[in-house]
């Protein structure tokens, strides 16, 4: 039997091009995708960032604790 002696391992490298952020007035007014979604959709986006924007959020951590307080059968996850 022959063993594997490798060292290369699998890794995803992010690309490196910069990421630049959108004004939401640019993304709303000058997207077709956004004039295609159903205005019960529109409306359910706009109000989540509205939240987001007043500091509404749950942070992830949050989230998870306050799943196994609910569901307690989650927390060997």
């Amino acid at each position: 039997m022959q063993l594997m002696t490798s060292k290369k391992k699998n890794k995803i490298e992010e690309p490196t091009e910069a990421y630049e952020v959108t004004p939401k007035s640019e993304v709303v007014a000058g997207n077709d995708a956004w004039e295609q979604l159903p205005e019960h959709v529109q409306k359910a986006i706009e109000l989540g960032i509205e939240q987001a924007d007043k500091g509404l959020v749950f942070t992830h951590k949050e989230v998870m604790s306050n799943l196994k307080k609910k569901y307690p059968f989650l927390n060997g996850i």
